[in-house]
């Protein structure tokens, strides 16, 4: 039986929180994006807040979790969508935003703590070999990058680096096992993709190692169409141009921009939809020309770090949540319009289904080939409905990685096989690391129905 008390006292001068609304606060993240997860998740809470400031005390609380039987979840900056840090059986939140040290730097590659911030550890590659983490989500001003490796896929800078899951974009990951007496495993090669994406299912990353990108002095760009595929076609080229330092390729629908980007109040003509670009500044001056033959304007520029609302917090998940500050009737979609018609799909489901699931597309370079995901906007009216919307998308053969579940198998984005599961037996044999997020753990005979996974167990 699970002894939240004894593990509590248990742990000494290590940092608890039991205050009910500051916990219930460290029990959230941003699931309410999806109206069926906030109709599920609401109202969980954990019983406590722990908070070690070292891996020494990090084993000390995992090592009592297990004497005790207490279930742990483990969190970053809580920025995630889907339920990644939500305490689905109560317990202990595992807050880990105090090993947030850059551990060393060298050309080209950087060593962190798991809750340092994306933007710490820009900063600090910038001044100390001219570097960059290759990519990053839209919350890179909160986010930590265990959390990113836990909990996410890709990013700004994936139109030119690809996803986490792909080979070389993270070299390391030290990992703690939950076990009454812990142990530090330091997983390379293959073996990263035993805990990239796992929500922290079975081992409580600790210190990652991940490759660095030139960092470029970066200007945001915004450019006007007179129409979708105008802008998707636009989009689609400058991905092509490999001589083109670049960052961010987003393209958005009308009306969209005009109703809900407030920084951008009346920049944006009606009925226009845009291209949102962080170029390097060196390059700009090919960007005239490219819009001139593409029939589209510039309609804003800033350098990145000059903004005081940059552009990559206009895409990528940003894009919904610039929406949901003025309208709490939508949500979202997650999907892969697949190389090599992938404007094409775009095409079909926009006249398919309209203003009713207004389009979001940000392009990346996926296994080498240039795709787009849909983060695409829906005007959501039932359950029923938005299961239909995802239906259609999937027999279209737009593959729905969907946001509007909290377990690894069911959102697409990993298929656990045996190995995986194997690995958590090893990890965590009590199976008490954020319970209730692997399906498979729970119902080995669970079986995954056929669909399109970004993440696989092995490569």
């Amino acid at each position: 039986m699970s002894d939240v008390g004894g593990l509590l006292t248990a742990l000494g001068d290590i940092p608890v929180e039991t205050d009910r609304a500051l916990v219930r606060q460290k029990s959230r993240d941003f699931f309410w994006y999806s109206p069926v997860l906030k109709r599920q998740l609401d109202k969980l809470s954990a019983e406590a807040v722990v908070t070690p400031r070292s891996e020494a005390e990090l084993a000390r609380v995992l090592s009592a979790a297990v004497r005790h039987r207490v279930p742990v979840t483990p969190r970053g900056a809580g920025t995630g969508n889907y339920g990644q840090a939500m305490p689905l059986k109560g317990g202990v939140v595992l807050d880990l935003s105090a090993l947030d040290r850059v551990l060393w730097t060298r050309p080209g590659v950087l060593r962190a703590q798991c809750g340092a911030k994306l933007i710490d550890i820009d900063a600090a590659a910038r001044a100390a070999v001219g570097g960059e983490l290759r990519f990053h989500p839209s919350t890179r001003r909160t986010a930590t990058i265990g959390g990113f490796i836990a909990g996410g896929s890709s990013g700004i800078g994936s139109c030119t680096w690809g996803i986490l899951r792909e080979p070389g974009n993270i070299l390391g990951l030290r990992l703690m096992t939950m076990e009454e007496t812990p142990r530090i495993l330091e997983l390379r090669g293959p073996d990263i993709q035993k805990a990239n994406h796992a929500y922290g299912t079975n081992g409580i990353i600790t210190e990652v190692e991940m490759p660095l990108a030139p960092a470029w002095d970066w200007v945001d760009v915004m450019a006007g169409f007179d129409t979708l595929a105008d802008a998707a076609r636009f989009a689609d080229g400058i991905m092509r141009q490999d001589g083109i330092a670049k960052k961010l390729v987003s393209v958005i629908a009308a009306p969209v921009a005009q109703k809900h980007f407030k920084a951008f109040d009346g920049a944006i003509p009606a009925g226009q939809a845009i291209v949102l670009l962080m170029i390097a500044a060196p390059f700009l001056e090919l960007l005239p020309g490219l819009l001139d033959a593409a029939g589209g304007t510039e309609l804003y520029r800033s350098p990145t770090d000059d903004a005081a609302v940059p552009l990559y917090e206009h895409s990528w998940n940003h894009t919904t949540l610039q929406v949901l500050k003025t309208d709490r009737t939508v949500t979202y979609l997650q999907t892969l319009f697949p190389a090599p018609d992938h404007l094409a799909k775009v095409a079909e489901m926009d006249a398919l289904f309209g203003d009713e699931v207004p389009m979001h597309l940000e392009f990346v370079k996926l296994g080498g080939a240039i795709a787009c995901f849909g983060l695409q906007l829906v005007r959501f009216t039932t359950e029923a409905r938005l299961a239909e919307i995802i239906a259609a998308h999937e027999a279209a053969g737009c593959p729905i990685f969907n946001p509007h579940v909290f377990t690894l198998e069911e959102g697409g984005m990993k298929k656990v096989d045996t190995l995986q599961l194997a690995f958590k037996r090893e990890a965590d044999p009590h199976g008490l690391l954020n319970p209730g997020k692997m399906l498979a753990w729970d119902d080995p005979e669970w079986t995954p129905r056929d669909q399109v996974h970004l993440f696989e167990a092995t490569p």
